[in-house]
């Protein structure tokens, strides 16, 4: 459907800010959505997590396999460009296409197939972890904040009416180098926006040092912590084109410099460094998602693999769920490009068989 097609659809029907009214999957849903959060375990689906890209929709056909394969959970990241202009005089704006057109159609199709899924602003007005940087500054400029918190109540009210176990919020992707001040003071900020319009909105927030650094969070009731599966980089991103730095081919375990000190990168180092920090914001109290994780192609696929399984392994056993970033390309089980995997031939695609089992084996 293109946006004329959509504006004279939605004339006719009267859609807007009424309730999706989404269907409930036949088998019986968890208590409640923080209940379920260790089980929900599945991919990030990168449809329009970038402007840069041409506009296109979520696939029926990546929530049937999903579903399939026995995945419960999508994490939409999204660029509030495709629904509003990158200039901040208009960032109050926004135009429903996307919305009504893709995201309103994907929380459907999760919801028909019992996966819950979870929106994400991945560039928000006025931030996003990529370049390029946005023209206002989030953490500093409070009209960036105000805008930001319109966006998040305008999706707060058109998704008022999906069950909790359907949709959750998960607020900005990996704020960086900010100070624990602007990390709470914005996320206070967006949390209220969701919640006077809709208080029962499970929401995400992801830790504060790109996902990585999980200081204690206090933001109301039924808000869970988001954390990253990428260390080391000399191994999740070797090669990756979008970095300058160059390593050796990374084994697993790895070994490297760490403060002028050759150390060992194994399950145990993992453990002490992304898993226990978490745990004990979670006997704090604190629910806890592994929102992204993953292997950029040009590691060697059985080192990927032995790694991914340690780090599987370590939140199985804490209670984490997770998802993958990447059903496809260079991250993903579809299409990756490696160039040392027998890739099978699935609907039209290449599968790495190996990864998808070796996942299906930790659900």
């Amino acid at each position: 459907m293109d946006r004329r097609q959509f504006l004279s659809t939605a004339a006719v029907a009267g859609m807007g800010l009424a309730s999706l009214g989404c269907a409930s999957p036949d088998t019986a849903a968890p208590a409640t959505f923080f209940d379920s959060l260790p089980g929900y375990k599945g991919f990030n689906l990168l449809d329009i997590y970038n402007a840069g890209l041409p506009y296109k929709r979520y696939e029926e056909s990546d929530f049937d396999m999903l579903a399939e394969w026995g995945f419960t959970f999508v994490r939409l990241p999204t660029s509030y460009q495709f629904w509003s202009s990158p200039d901040p005089a208009r960032w109050m704006t926004i135009d429903p296409f996307a919305i009504e057109d893709n995201l309103v159609r994907a929380v459907q199709l999760g919801a028909d197939r019992g996966i819950h899924v979870n929106i994400n602003f991945h560039r928000a007005p006025g931030y996003c972890v990529n370049s390029p940087a946005e023209p206002l500054d989030l953490w500093t400029d409070s009209y960036a904040l105000e805008a930001c918190a319109y966006h998040w109540a305008y999706f707060a009210n058109r998704f008022r009416d999906v069950p909790p176990t359907q949709l959750s919020f998960n607020l900005l992707n990996e704020p960086g180098d900010v100070s624990a001040e602007a990390y709470d003071r914005v996320h206070r900020r967006l949390v209220a926006a969701v919640r006077d319009v809709d208080p029962d909105r499970p929401i995400i927030v992801d830790a504060r040092g790109w996902g990585n650094d999980p200081v204690p969070i206090d933001f109301g009731p039924d808000v869970a912590i988001s954390a990253r599966g990428y260390t080391p980089r000399e191994l999740s991103s070797f090669d990756a084109p979008w970095l300058d730095e160059r390593w050796p081919t990374p084994t697993w375990p790895l070994q490297k410099y760490e403060n002028d000190q050759l150390v060992t990168v194994d399950k145990d180092y993992l453990k002490r460094k992304d898993i226990d920090p978490f745990v004990r914001v979670q006997q704090a109290g604190t629910a806890v998602h592994v929102g992204e994780f993953g292997v950029y192609r040009a590691a060697p696929h059985d080192v990927s693999l032995r790694w991914t399984e340690d780090y599987l392994s370590l939140w199985r056993d804490a209670g984490f769920g997770w998802a993958m970033w990447g059903l496809y390309g260079d991250f993903g089980i579809l299409d990756s490009q490696r160039t040392d995997v027998a890739y099978e031939d699935f609907r039209g695609h290449k599968l790495d068989r190996r990864l998808l089992e070796l996942l299906r084996s930790h659900l």
